[in-house]
């Protein structure tokens, strides 16, 4: 009777497994939100405590952290908008340099595989003539849309966080864990390792940004803001991250700097810089908390990235840690949090 049960439960495990991935990509615009909108809150915890110490009311302490977010919000949109004024005073220039370039790689293509290609008009902006550009204008504003509408959402839930409408401990005491002592102390565990985890990305990929953007601006590579912006919001991918901002950027010197010791020294600068903040400074300060598989890194970048795209790979590693912590609390699941940090004891 109680192999007959075992088996019927493992078997409806594997249905159910796959039907809330799928749900979890069907409502992604719901999810992704509400699970960002979870991590973010966590940041402000700290501060919604000193201020209930301070006999400062909710309302009023949700109010403050509201005013810190739009003026966040508002340094952001700054930034975006100089790199932007950045990109449009200078973009003539480097389409040239860009030209310039293209057509000395097709005439190389041309020499080396003995085929003619066509370089008499300005291969740069047959790409962008008006034809193309409009082609490209629906999903540029379908993008635009959802992000807007994703930014609203995660605002309307951080709120909802911090006013403990949706409380996390509770429902871990209601469904997961019975015995509300073990449930708070697990509470505050997950919450002190994302909350460390959320800090620690933070100020690596803020220092990141800012050493990539230092590079291109002494390199002269143009854009440095864009590309310092741009090396801050990717480095937020675990891993994939850093190799994706120095190949991009490096492809992108290759337009304005000589393949010379000049682009090699300025690679060997912008990878110097990934490996200190993120090789050598994020371990440091994470500590042990965050001892997870690197093959469980992968499968997970991979997992979330295929449910929820961009959004999933960021938060795979905070998902995962909220996973792991959870899945000590069990005697039956241990072995699996064992397996997740590479320390498969029983």
């Amino acid at each position: 009777m109680l192999s007959t049960t075992k088996t019927t439960n493992t078997l409806l495990l594997f249905i159910v497994i796959p039907v809330v991935f799928y749900l979890l990509k069907t409502l992604s615009f719901i999810f992704v939100p509400l699970v960002l909108s979870m991590f973010i809150s966590l940041l402000f915890l700290p501060l919604m405590r000193w201020l209930e110490k301070r006999k400062i009311n909710k309302p009023i302490s949700i109010g403050i952290v509201i005013i810190l977010i739009f003026i966040i919000f508002q340094v952001s949109f700054q930034l975006i908008q100089l790199s932007s004024q950045e990109i449009i005073a200078t973009k003539d220039v480097f389409f040239l340099k860009a030209e310039g370039k293209l057509i000395s790689l097709l005439l190389w293509a041309e020499n080396y595989f003995g085929i003619e290609l066509e370089t008499e008009n300005n291969l740069l902006l047959q790409f962008f003539n008006s034809d193309n550009i409009m082609g490209n204008i629906t999903p540029i504003v379908k993008t635009v849309g959802s992000t807007i509408t994703m930014t609203l959402m995660t605002a309307f839930f951080v709120i909802l966080w911090l006013a403990e409408s949706i409380n996390v401990q509770q429902v871990m005491h209601t469904i997961l864990i019975k015995q509300r002592h073990a449930s708070v102390k697990t509470f505050l565990k997950i919450e002190k390792d994302l909350m460390t985890f959320i800090k620690v990305k933070f100020l690596v990929s803020l220092l990141t940004g800012i050493g990539t953007g230092l590079a291109c601006y002494f390199f002269d590579v143009s854009f440095p803001i864009f590309w310092g912006i741009f090396g801050f919001v990717i480095n937020f991918i675990q891993m994939i991250g850093s190799f994706i901002t120095v190949i991009t950027v490096s492809l992108f010197a290759m337009v304005e700097l000589e393949p010379s010791g000049q682009l090699a020294f300025f690679v060997l600068t912008v990878t110097g810089v990934q490996v200190l903040f993120g090789t050598i400074l994020e371990p440091v300060f994470m500590g042990k908390s965050f001892s997870i598989n690197i093959i469980t890194v992968l499968v997970m970048l991979m997992l979330w990235g295929f449910i929820w795209g961009i959004p999933g790979m960021i938060l795979s590693i905070p998902i995962t840690v909220f996973f792991k912590i959870i899945l000590e609390q069990f005697q039956s699941t241990r072995y699996i949090s064992n397996l997740l940090s590479g320390t498969p004891k029983a």
